[in-house]
This record gives C-alpha cells, sequence and structure tokens, in this order.
C-alpha cells in the first residue's frame, strides 16, 4: 500500500513514531506495566479533566464511572473542545492532544493540579496504551465523536446529533497486551480523587463502579473549606482533638510567586502527623514549605509561653516537641514548583519557606490570642510534652512558694 494511501506525511510519520516509543517503553510514562501503572493512565486522564475545569472552563466537577466491559469513562461538562486546531489562536485541538507527543509535560503552574504522580502527558499516553478509546464532545450545538485503536484514529471525527450542552468524555479501554491486568481497584482511584478534592477547595470528584454484579457503588467528594477539612478528616481518624475548631488560613504572596493553604489542630492522640503538598503532589519527603511550617509553629508558641513567663529566656524548644501530637495539611500551589531528587517528592524552592513561616507565625499567634482559653489548654499540654521530653539536667529550676512548672 502507498505512502499516499495511507496518508504518510511528515506529521503522520511523527505521531507513530510517538506512540510506539511510548507502547515501547510503557514504564517510562506511567511507572509500570502493573496495578501502579494501571491507575496512573487514570490520573493522567482524570488530571486533564480537572485542570480543564480548574482553569473555569466547567462547573468545577469531573464525573468517573468504570464500566462493567473494563473501560474507563471520565467526562466534564466544561467547553468542549473541538477536534479541530482551535481557529487562529493555534490552541491544540482534541485530536491533536490525543495523537501528538506534547513537546514537553505541560506545565507545573499553580493552576494545574497534579493529580497524576509522574509528568503530566494529558491523553496522548492513555491514548496509546489503549486497546480502544473514544473521544465525544459536545460544543456549538453538536456532539462529534471519534474512535481510535491503540493510539490510532480508526475515522475522522463524526457528528452524531445535535446538543444542548457542552462538554468533553473520554471512554478508553486499558490495553491487556501491555497491563499485566487491566481491572482498577476502586478504593485506590477513589482515595487520590479524595485528597485532591481535599486539595482544591470546591472542586468535585465523583466515581461510579458498575461492575459489581450485586450493584453498582458510587462516591462523590466536594469540599468547601479545602484543607480545613482534610485536617478534620484526618484527626477523626487518630483521636480527639483538644480543641474544636481547625486552624487554617490561604494566603498568596508574590515573593514565592504562588498561593499556601494551611490548616492544623493539635489532637490528643499525641502522634505528629503533617501531610505536604505542592501543586497537589504529595512531597512526601517534604521541603521548604514544611521547613517553613515548623519554624512558624514554634516561634509563635515560644513567643506566646515567653510572653506569659511559662518559658524561661533561655530554652529554646524544638520544633519536633512543639508539634508533638499536631495534625496539620501543608499546601502550596506555584508557578515555578522546584523538586530536589528524582522522585519528585522534596520541595526546594528556597522562598518558600521565609513565606510560610511569616504566614504561620502570623496567623497562629492571632488565634492563640484571640482564643484564649483553647490556646492555653493546647500550649499547656505542647509544655508538658516538653517537659517530659527534656533531661532533666536541662531543666533550670526555679524554687519558691509560687514553683510553677513554667520555671524551665
Amino acid at each position: 500500500m502507498s505512502g499516499e494511501r495511507m496518508g504518510y506525511d511528515a506529521v503522520r510519520i511523527e505521531e507513530l513514531e510517538g506512540r510506539e516509543a511510548v507502547r515501547k517503553r510503557p514504564g517510562m510514562w506511567v511507572g509500570s506495566t502493573g496495578e501502579r501503572g494501571l491507575h496512573e493512565l487514570v490520573f493522567q486522564v482524570v488530571g486533564w479533566a480537572v485542570n480543564h475545569v480548574l482553569a473555569g472552563r466547567g462547573d468545577g466537577s469531573v464525573d468517573v464511572t468504570l464500566t462493567p466491559d473494563g473501560g474507563v469513562r471520565v467526562a466534564h461538562n466544561g467547553l468542549g473542545r473541538p477536534f479541530a486546531a482551535e481557529g487562529d489562536t493555534g490552541g491544540r485541538g482534541l485530536e491533536a492532544l490525543l495523537t501528538r507527543m506534547p513537546a514537553e509535560a505541560e506545565p507545573g503552574g499553580r493552576h494545574i493540579a497534579a493529580v497524576s504522580h509522574s509528568r503530566i502527558m494529558g491523553l496522548f499516553v492513555a491514548n496509546a496504551l489503549s486497546s480502544r478509546l473514544m473521544a465525544e464532545v459536545q460544543c456549538e450545538g453538536a456532539r462529534r465523536v471519534q474512535e481510535y485503536a491503540r493510539g490510532v484514529a480508526a475515522a475522522q471525527p463524526a457528528a452524531v446529533g445535535p446538543t444542548a450542552g457542552s462538554g468533553t468524555t473520554i471512554t478508553f479501554w486499558p490495553d491487556a497486551e501491555i497491563f499485566e491486568a487491566t481491572w482498577c481497584s476502586f478504593a485506590v482511584l477513589a482515595e487520590r480523587f479524595r485528597q485532591v478534592a481535599f486539595l482544591n477547595r470546591g472542586l468535585g470528584i465523583s466515581l461510579a463502579d458498575e461492575r459489581p454484579a450485586g450493584g453498582a457503588r458510587a462516591v462523590s467528594f466536594r469540599f468547601p473549606d479545602g484543607v480545613r477539612d482534610f485536617v478534620a478528616a484526618l484527626d477523626a481518624e487518630t483521636g480527639a482533638a483538644l480543641h474544636p475548631d481547625v486552624i487554617g488560613f490561604e494566603r498568596e504572596d508574590p515573593r514565592m510567586a504562588g498561593t499556601m493553604e494551611v490548616a492544623m489542630l493539635w489532637s490528643g492522640s499525641g502522634q505528629e502527623q503533617i501531610r505536604s503538598f505542592a501543586n497537589s503532589r504529595a512531597t512526601r519527603q517534604g521541603g521548604t514549605h514544611v521547613d517553613g511550617f515548623r519554624d512558624g509553629v514554634t516561634a509563635a508558641v515560644t513567643a506566646y509561653a515567653r510572653e506569659r513567663g511559662l518559658l524561661a529566656a533561655d530554652n529554646d524548644p524544638c520544633a519536633d516537641r512543639i508539634s508533638k501530637g499536631l495534625t496539620a495539611v501543608v499546601s502550596v500551589k506555584l508557578e515555578r514548583p522546584e523538586y530536589l531528587g528524582a522522585t519528585r517528592e522534596l520541595l526546594g524552592n528556597t522562598d518558600v519557606r521565609g513565606c510560610v513561616r511569616q504566614a504561620v507565625r502570623e496567623h497562629l499567634g492571632n488565634w492563640i490570642e484571640e482564643q484564649s482559653k483553647q490556646a492555653a489548654q493546647v500550649v499547656d499540654r505542647i509544655l508538658r510534652n516538653i517537659h517530659q521530653d527534656w533531661p532533666a539536667t536541662e531543666l533550670p529550676l526555679r524554687t519558691g512558694s509560687a514553683e510553677r512548672r513554667s520555671s524551665w
């Protein structure tokens, strides 16, 4: 068959080479061909839809369905993206997103939610690693569909009827020739979607599973208070809080070219639980945002204790002692996040530490002043923890009729 009949122009050859590169080395794009890689494939498509609605192109919701035949359907009702290039703006149409290797991963700006754990390559990788993919677009009064087989278009986009709505639906079937198993875990997907909804206040994500023989199951997530709700949920898993209110705030700081959202609560469990994220990506190794958070908490609590004579001026308790029993979420969204190490789990932006420290000290300090009764309970617990952990030789005790625990 001639190259002319196959339509093998330079663009077509580039598309096929990119697709074959992904299929030959899938681990480079989704991490593995096992269960982890299968879920990463789903996260890539859901991430594309989430970022679409976060950009203000929908009602703030994404619906994911696991179909009985092993497919995954991801839909949003935002502005439908036409299959063809978007006019004179030079934008990439849906067909280009599905068939052409991006020049680079999607930008990591603050308005991108990293649903996936690897580079955000959007729809191209999912199409290449699926045995079949159906794309449906509703826009400009018409509903159009296009089918792909292992990344190659089976036909041109076709109009299948009128519509009064808008949105994009991607349904794909992970390729059994690539993946060791193609059965997604409802629990794994639900936990990640719940986390992303916590970190993006007001975003709605639903997950429905039509596969069980006993009937469908479904969950939906939307958290109007964002990371405050996240902290409350974490604390509910560990024990009763020392005070009923979650301390939280959100601030934009141009010095770090981004925003921070922080929430915290001291619980009676005695266990420290600090979760940190950068652009919705879990930073399990911490980084400058966590360092700044610890600095700010230590500064606010130490200042309060010293002002009231509860802590001698020559004692400087470390952050580990003060954060005992602390449940917190520290989330930053940056225009240019910088990660240290290949796993991208350690944030390295140097400006972030000072910005977060200042904000935490101010907001926690204000809470301590305004909620004096609750603050006294928390600080009393912290000081007792310090007293228990500090070697006796380091405690400069005072004597006299008014001897107090705060004499150290």
